[in-house]
């Protein structure tokens, strides 16, 4: 007897709610039968109609989220004049490295070894191997500071055109880009 109250209250329901969906109209809300919940001057009193609204609601302005850090006009300009970017490199991405440093990605289409020669040449040192497969050095900027930095001051140049790769993917909205090298620098914390 309960299974069967409750499959009729639910096809009512259910019914009542197609019928003013293919009448257009919206479902009139209305208190269940001695909940108490109609006062005695509403009580017997029709339901207010619905006033239908415009056919074709104006378009609100959905709020766009705002980059936090506009790409820079030239790759250089977020770092300090001291450290070497690689002239043709595109910039990609800054990253919050943590106790006030960032460190920046840059992306090449020109063979790893010639971006390594630029950071040789240009830092006077040749860095320090990482990685042979796949190739990666690492250039150190200065000392790190274990209890004011979170990473090494350092430039580090990967390889990403091996032949198990089709290069560095870097996805930025709906545009994809591939980069046979990447460079990673992350310059000295704030006041270093």
């Amino acid at each position: 007897m309960l299974k069967t109250t409750m499959a009729a209250t639910w096809l009512v329901t259910v019914c009542g709610v197609a019928a003013s969906a293919q009448t257009g109209s919206a479902p009139v809300p209305r208190p269940f039968p001695g909940s108490g919940t109609s006062s005695p001057s509403t009580a017997g009193t029709p339901p207010a109609p619905q006033v239908p609204g415009p056919a074709n609601p104006t378009p609100t302005a959905t709020p766009t989220a705002t980059p936090l850090e506009p790409p820079p006009s030239s790759p250089a300009t977020l770092l300090p004049t001291t450290i070497p970017v690689y002239p043709s490199a595109e910039f990609l991405e800054s990253y919050d490295a943590g106790s006030g440093q960032r460190y920046y990605l840059y992306g090449s289409n020109l063979p790893y070894v010639e971006v390594l020669a630029f950071y040789r040449n240009a830092l006077k040192n040749g860095g320090r191997e990482l990685y042979k497969l796949p190739a990666m050095q690492q250039f150190d900027l200065g000392k790190f500071q274990e209890d004011t930095m979170a990473y090494p001051p350092s430039v580090v140049v990967k390889d990403y055109s091996s032949a198990n790769s089709s290069g560095y993917l870097f996805v930025s909205g709906t545009t994809e880009k591939r980069y046979r090298t990447i460079i990673q620098i992350v310059p000295p914390g704030p006041g270093k």
